[in-house]
């Protein structure tokens, strides 16, 4: 037992520094290891320096007004939102972003959050004046989503221009002896009202046929650690970073 002690019976070891000269080999390999990684010269890039700084703001953060704290024993849940199905290439990859959210938000502001290139799409032809900003965006012609969950279809009913687009599938399913599905409002329906089940994947479409699956990792209470402020809901954990190549003259701004 005493070869196996690195550091004197008084000395309390640090376990994240491995002393000099191990003779344990599950030691030794985790000194070459954090001697390989203490030689890397690369600093972190943009996206690591935004995950920390963001981490950094909310962190154990409290509202300023009291009105604003969110109460003792509130649900939270993590929810994986993944890229659409139709992109091949990122079939297999981690989530798209990672949210968090409490139990009395709804699933509007779910579908608010979600960030997808769909919504960004602009009609029109701009290739000869690509840095003119569109009259809008197809989030904002094409306003109708719907979440299912366990059987229901959630439709996003807010603006006029919402249509029903879930009954396509709720008609085809009666039409081939599939079990009924009912319907309800994704902005009248809170988390604290769903039965889900955690780690299956549900589904988002929005943009007609754009479709993404939708994971709840986690569900737990409220804890000193998390942010309190209710304003900074839904909170964005992790957003899956895609690399880009910049402009070979300036190597400053991406390339187009």
């Amino acid at each position: 037992v005493d070869s196996l002690r690195c550091l004197p019976k008084d000395q309390q070891p640090d376990t994240d520094v491995v002393p000099p000269d191990p003779t344990l080999k599950t030691l030794v390999q985790r000194k070459k290891r954090q001697d390989y990684r203490a030689s890397l010269k690369v600093s972190k890039n943009r996206h690591d320096l935004y995950a920390d700084e963001l981490e950094r703001l909310t962190v154990g953060r409290k509202p300023e007004a009291v009105a604003n704290m969110i109460p003792e024993g509130e649900v939270m849940l993590t929810i994986n939102v993944y890229y659409p199905a139709v992109i091949e290439k990122f079939t297999h990859v981690r989530p798209h972003m990672t949210l968090l959210m409490t139990g009395s938000h709804s699933l509007a502001e779910l579908r608010d959050a979600i960030c997808c290139v769909s919504d960004l799409q602009v009609c029109g032809e701009f290739s000869n004046t690509p840095d003119m900003a569109p009259d809008f965006i197809s989030k904002e012609h094409y306003k109708s989503a719907f979440f299912f969950f366990e059987g229901v279809f959630y439709n996003d009913m807010r603006f006029p221009e919402c249509q029903d687009i879930s009954m396509t599938t709720i008609e085809w399913a009666k039409a081939h002896n599939f079990p009924t599905y009912s319907q309800a409002k994704m902005e009248d329906t809170r988390f604290v009202d769903l039965t889900v089940k955690v780690g299956f994947p549900y589904l988002y479409c929005h943009q007609g046929d754009c479709e993404h699956l939708v994971i709840i990792t986690d569900i737990r209470l409220t804890h000193k650690n998390d942010c309190l402020d209710k304003k900074l809901y839904p909170l964005l954990t992790h957003k899956h970073r895609v690399s880009t190549q910049k402009c070979a003259v300036c190597h400053v701004y991406i390339g187009r």
